[in-house]
């Protein structure tokens, strides 16, 4: 089965081009109609034809329908306004495709036309440091457009790009020498894998983090120590300083194992590839960038000391420039020889598209790997970086790292989550809310609300609950907010079962699991694929109203996969919840008739497994009691 829209879209296009091959290229434009009076979808591309054409609109729409092969799929169509062509679906078709859905395994969801390799650069939190809410969003939405790729069957790479690399590290590690006590304590801890270092040390050096930022800030000679102390340990041997480094990031990835296991989020050690699995491949950057610049449009050159490039167009002007307009350079290595962020990035991407085919084992211990030869790139890192990113990937298709027509690098940007005064959401103090500490509350909240609701449930059944509600509610609140925007968290809203929310959705889940209780079913019976003689029956307007909805998840997924809109997803399981509650209000399931009894319940069924699946892809659970 394919995407409704899509068929739809097929078939006026290829009228369109019988009809008018002069504009051939003109769009059908088929979407989901906002308002079911104007059927199910809506086609508005006659409008813009018939202004290039010089035709009356309704005109041109009415050709199109003539011409266009919707027997079978459409029970009404209809031109509205100045040129609207509204598409009602017919019920048997429907019916049909209902079927077809309920025997696929994977929902109606078609196989891409085309597999890529899809790497996912998400999460990325810093060592030394307790992960945060700053960090929620890139690890929860990266998480995911990892899942909905990974179900379309993209073979999709999972990358922990780290902070582990870089003048933070170096200021802190000069700031622990100080002190020889806590060196050689952490010099004590052993190298067992990340799972085996405790976490009670990683609040420790958050403390020592801030007092080295303070020193750092305020001490010119401090600061100048720190700098020359990244180039220590980032020097390959066995220093003192490499061995601090490898012990302090081993504790502060366990710290972020522990975080992806209490969200439940798909990165594992192995995902790991921090800025420090670069480290031999930097100065082949820089060899490669002096190479690709030499001739080019773009210069590679030395600015006070530090190395970089400056980006031009093919006309010699600059790309970027400051608000004075001087032009910006992207440093690529600073005059004390050590290397920044754009230079670790430029070397995943070209690690990454294969223009370095091996990635020799990293001073983390990483081992060598090979390229995964990626078709695209997706960077899940907030908007602040917007400027960064245009860089960098101009940078890498400039010096060939990246071709602009077999490599996508793009960079999926989010915004700040805000408390209810409008600002970066902080702790009651002013602080920096823990990610820990905000799971937990979530949990405990949701723990009460369970508990308030179902009081007779044992308690590890009421905590299992919770912990399955109040995760959702804490990563739906935040997916369901289109990416690009700032959005005002909310505790209330967050937790109700009412309205956009986890709770709402997984609530409709259960009740579907009530219904076949209640009828001596399980979920298995009601999804069996009907007989040929049996089907669905959508004689009612509510039966018909959640059979579209359901029909529609396979173009939502699509949709979400290819925008990189997660809260896309959450709109569709919103208004399916809403198609199902409105179906059960109105139509009695287990009290109809047997034909009918039989259809509802198999709407029960499937509606139940679009709400699961839909939830799965956002990294929600759901529950069969709440």
């Amino acid at each position: 089965m394919a995407n409704i829209q899509r068929r739809l879209d097929d078939r006026l296009t290829a009228a369109i081009r019988g009809l008018f091959p002069e504009a051939a290229d003109a769009p059908a434009i088929v979407m989901q109609a906002q308002d079911e009076r104007f059927g199910d979808y809506q086609a508005n591309g006659a409008m813009a034809l018939a202004k290039r054409l010089g035709k009356n609109p309704r005109d041109v729409a009415a050709e199109i329908v003539a011409a266009a092969d919707l027997s079978g799929i459409a029970e009404n169509v209809e031109i509205a306004g100045p040129g609207f062509i509204n598409i009602t679906l017919s019920p048997d078709w429907l019916a049909a495709q209902l079927a077809e859905v309920l025997a696929d395994e994977r929902l109606g969801v078609p196989s891409p036309a085309q597999r890529q390799t899809i790497v996912v650069d998400y999460s990325a939190p810093n060592l030394a440091k307790e992960m945060h809410v700053g960090h929620l969003r890139s690890t929860i939405i990266g998480d995911a457009l990892v899942r909905v790729l990974d179900f379309l069957g993209h073979t999709v790479v999972r990358q922990n790009h780290m902070g582990d690399w870089g003048t933070q590290i170096g200021m802190l590690i000069e700031h622990l020498a100080d002190d020889r006590h806590v060196w050689d304590a952490v010099l004590d801890l052993p190298m067992r894998g990340e799972r085996c270092i405790p976490r009670s040390l990683l609040p420790d050096l958050e403390v020592f983090y801030r007092e080295a930022k303070q020193r750092f800030d305020s001490d010119a000679r401090f600061a100048q120590r720190a700098r020359m102390r990244v180039v220590d340990f980032q020097t390959p041997g066995g220093s003192e300083s490499r061995e601090v480094w490898k012990r302090i990031r081993q504790t502060s990835l366990a710290h972020a194992q522990e975080v992806y296991e209490r969200l439940g989020v798909r990165l594992k050690p192995e995902d790991v590839r921090g800025e420090s699995a670069y480290e031999n491949a930097l100065f082949d950057v820089i060899v490669a960038l002096m190479s690709a610049m030499e001739n080019g449009p773009s210069k590679y050159t030395e600015s006070e000391g530090a190395q970089c490039v400056f980006l031009n167009d093919a006309e010699g002007k600059p790309r970027f420039v400051s608000k004075e307009g001087d032009p910006l350079p992207l440093i690529v290595q600073k005059s004390d020889e050590g290397y920044l962020y754009a230079t670790t990035d430029l070397a995943a991407i070209a690690f990454r598209t294969g223009f370095f085919k091996e990635l020799a084992s990293g001073p983390d211990g990483s081992p060598e790997a090979q390229s995964p030869q990626a078709d695209q790139i997706l960077y899940v890192v907030d908007a602040r970086q917007s400027l960064h990113f245009r860089m960098v990937f101009e940078c890498a298709y400039q010096a060939e790292f990246a071709d602009r027509d077999k490599h996508d690098l793009k960079h999926v940007d989010f915004g700040m989550m805000l408390g209810s005064d409008n600002r970066p959401f902080k702790t009651r103090e002013g602080g920096t809310v823990k990610l820990m500490d905000l799971i937990d509350e979530a949990e405990g909240r949701a723990f009460d609300l369970v508990t308030e609701k179902n009081p007779d449930l044992p308690e590890d059944d009421r905590r299992r609950i919770a912990h399955v509600v109040g995760i959702g509610a804490l990563k739906y609140a935040d997916l369901a907010q289109n990416r690009t925007k700032d959005y005002v968290f909310s505790w209330d809203k967050m937790l109700s079962l009412d309205g956009n929310t986890a709770p709402y959705m997984q609530y409709a889940f259960a009740r579907i699991h009530s219904i076949a209780r209640k009828g001596g079913l399980d979920l298995a019976d009601l999804v069996r694929h009907p007989a040929a003689d049996e089907g669905f029956a959508l004689a009612e307007p509510a039966e018909r109203r959640l059979a579209v909805a359901l029909l529609q998840f396979a173009e939502t997924v699509e949709t979400v996969a290819a925008d990189c809109l997660p809260h896309v997803l959450c709109g569709y399981l919103y208004r399916l919840a809403g198609a199902f509650m409105g179906f059960y209000e109105t139509c009695p399931v287990l009290k109809s008739e047997k034909a009918v009894r039989a259809s509802r319940l198999r709407l029960c069924g499937l509606t139940a497994k679009v709400i699961e699946k839909g939830l799965n892809l956002l990294g929600i659970e759901t529950a069969k009691r709440m």
